[in-house]
């Protein structure tokens, strides 16, 4: 192999700038993208039209919402709620799931009454368990 060529080959391995779309390319040189919402958030980021409270499904107050993560696929929401309520009261509970089959993704999203009660759980070192 010559040198040219592998210089060529560690750029591919060690890009300079991380490029959204062509991030999940084997060599670098895809121009459409894998994945639409990395697509359409790049557009976004890119044009100045990123809104967080645009979105009408994103309700509640970001500093007393807690993202729990890992969980095991057939926890439910009153298993969550249950095991989250020890830290305060929770307002609002979304555990997200799949669009098509209902399952769980296995990470959910806590808001609780005050920001306090919500760097309880945070702070904890299993606040599931």
């Amino acid at each position: 192999m010559s040198r040219n060529s592998s210089s060529r080959l560690n750029s591919v391995f060690y890009a300079e700038s991380y490029h959204p779309i062509q991030a999940g390319s084997i060599d670098g040189t895809d121009v459409l993208p894998h994945d639409n919402a990395v697509y359409r958030a790049h557009l976004c980021s890119s044009a100045a039209l990123y809104d967080p409270f645009g979105d009408p499904k994103a309700v509640g107050d970001p500093y007393c919402t807690l993202f729990v993560g890992r969980l095991f696929h057939f926890t439910s929401e009153d298993t969550l709620r249950k095991a989250m309520s020890k830290y305060g009261h929770v307002k609002n509970l979304r555990l997200v799931r799949h669009i098509v089959t209902g399952a769980s993704r296995g990470y959910a999203f806590v808001e609780y009454e005050t920001e306090r009660e919500m760097r309880r759980a945070y702070k904890s070192p299993n606040p599931i368990g």
